[in-house]
């Protein structure tokens, strides 16, 4: 049997209620970095992001291309995120533009409203389908707070702008959130859960996760609960992988067949065989645990200094094979290189060590488009050094405070 989902909830056919766009000049010379279609090659020259200096938090607003780069969901929700910590308003322009349809889809209007709840922020141009958005924050405060994304949209890609806000607001923060868990093109919750919080408790953050129950395309459904507490992140430093000392995994299926679940562990366990043995957790939910039909595979891997992950999103049509053995080759090839943060986990590290108080460093086997276009924002709202030189089979990164 096989398993999965549609396309994204962001590509459904929601009413049209874009608004008109005037277009503004850009302001400043943008940064330009090399883009590959969604990878940067090996052999990267040595490249440094210079520090453009202290920011003006109560002035200029920053004029930001929403085209740029991978021109997606994450350069709106990182640039937003970053308004909030730094008090710096932003406009945002083109946003989506080469996607179909563009502009705001409905889980970025839920991220860019959850952002705003913890700064106060005024918003303009908030509405299904814009193609433009004015940021203004205010201060920062904890609480708690409960947001719906109101379709499957990711609940992860939420939290990917809010935490970063979180962890900045120097008080407790309670966030619920509810809509899709484990959706196309977004990190499933496992792989939040089992790689990218432990990588934030290694700098210091106090994040405490809930799972109430699962939720699939279309409807969505899930619910989580995420606790924070104030504190101050310490650089990220993982210079080199070392050996493998355990390999894990969770497999999932909710109100499916157990055999699909079984599929996808052994074919993981036999990918990995000749790496270390795999422990490989099978979950088979029903109709209280999880909403919907649905499921994926997240495999981990802890060396003596990094933790790598691998992961995957059942799809309607896809055996469970190759669900399981998408997941298995990710992990393989960030291990064989030699990476100390595996490719999705670079792409959203990069704030948290952008923000930290010391410097940070990591190998990557690729910078992909996402992470090129993070490298691009970041100096636009802090004062911060950031230099690529290849390593080996990686690339080595180096962020540092301005």
């Amino acid at each position: 049997m096989h398993l999965g989902h549609g396309p994204d909830a962001s590509r459904r056919g929601e009413p049209d209620h874009s608004i008109k766009a005037h277009r503004r000049p850009s302001h400043g010379a943008e940064i330009k970095l090399k883009e590959l279609g969604g990878i940067v090659a090996k052999t990267l020259p040595v490249s440094v992001v210079e520090p453009q200096g202290p920011q003006d938090n109560t002035g200029g607003m920053r004029e930001i291309n929403g085209s740029y780069g991978e021109g997606g969901g994450q350069l709106l929700r990182t640039a937003c995120a970053l308004a909030a910590i730094t008090g710096a308003p932003v406009r945002l322009r083109d946003i989506r533009a080469r996607r179909v349809p563009p502009g705001l889809a409905p889980q970025h209007l839920t991220a860019v409203k959850a952002v705003a709840a913890l700064c106060d922020a005024q918003v303009e141009g908030l509405e299904l389908r814009s193609p433009e958005l004015v940021f203004r924050p205010g201060k920062l405060h904890g609480g708690e707070f409960r947001f719906d994304v109101g379709t499957a949209g990711s609940v992860t890609l939420v939290l990917q702008a809010l935490l970063p806000a979180a962890l900045a607001c120097g008080a407790p923060v309670r966030i619920h959130l509810s809509g899709g868990t484990d959706v196309r093109a977004a990190p499933p919750l496992d792989y939040l859960r089992f790689v990218l919080l432990p990588l934030l408790a290694r700098m210091g953050a106090e994040v405490e996760f809930t799972l109430q129950r699962r939720g699939y395309y279309p409807r969505g459904g899930g619910e989580v609960t995420v606790v924070l507490r104030a504190g101050r992140l310490n650089g990220l430093r993982l210079e080199m992988p070392g050996a493998v000392q355990e390999i894990r995994g969770i497999a999932h299926v909710s109100n499916l067949p157990a055999h699909i679940v079984e599929r996808m562990r052994q074919t993981a366990a036999r990918m990995l065989a000749d790496t270390a043995h795999a422990e490989i957790e099978q979950q088979v939910l029903g109709r209280d645990q999880a909403f919907g039909q649905g499921g994926a595979i997240v495999l981990w891997a802890r060396t003596a200094h990094a933790l790598l992950g691998g992961a995957e999103v059942a799809q309607r049509g896809v055996p469970a094979e190759r669900i399981a053995g998408t997941a298995a080759q990710a992990l393989r090839d960030e291990l064989a290189a030699g990476a100390t943060l595996d490719l999705h986990a670079c792409d959203q590290m990069l704030i948290y060590c952008a923000l930290a108080q010391t410097p940070s460093c990591f190998l990557a086997r690729t910078l992909s488009s996402h992470a090129q276009t993070t490298l691009w924002l970041l100096p636009q709202f802090l004062p911060l050094r950031v230099s690529t030189r290849p390593v080996g089979g990686c690339i080595r990164v180096d962020v540092a405070p301005g």
